[in-house]
């Protein structure tokens, strides 16, 4: 990898971080307070997706002063459509950890520690859907530079 595409790597990964803050944070909560996971995961698809659009825009895939300048609402349906792949694979996911699995089955000992700490609200079954979705991470976060990187906001 040449030293240009691996800092721009790097600078997807800081912006990556912040969507993964912002789509988990705002699931966690949403899960925490006893709303449906699936939609938990829509609301922080659809908010960190416009941080990534942002910050990718003007920091990771910026464009040259010299090129053909891009349509910013195209780049936006761009960026929608590029995540909406890891999206969907996170759904499924999702519904595969949550409802097939029953991952919450194996939570039961870390919920009852983690309730002993305060966190009264978490019960195995919202952390099972808390850790489903840090799972899913591993796969949708390379997904989702690839797909940026050669379509979204290809020059």
């Amino acid at each position: 990898m040449k030293s240009g595409n691996l800092w721009q790597f790097v600078k997807f990964g800081l912006v990556g971080v912040s969507n993964t803050l912002i789509s988990e944070g705002l699931y966690v909560i949403i899960v925490y307070f006893g709303g449906n996971y699936l939609f938990a995961s829509l609301v922080g698809f659809i908010v960190s997706v416009l941080n990534a659009y942002f910050w990718n825009n003007r920091y990771v895939f910026k464009e040259e002063g010299d090129g053909e300048k891009r349509v910013w609402w195209k780049v936006l349906l761009k960026t929608y459509a590029a995540y909406l792949g890891g999206y969907l694979v996170t759904v499924g996911l999702l519904v595969l950890w949550v409802d097939i699995v029953q991952i919450s089955r194996f939570m039961g000992g870390v919920a009852d520690w983690c309730r002993s700490l305060g966190l009264r609200r978490l019960t195995a079954e919202s952390l099972g859907e808390i850790v489903a979705a840090g799972v899913n991470l591993l796969l949708t976060v390379p997904l989702n530079y690839v797909v940026n990187k050669y379509w979204a906001f290809r020059k």
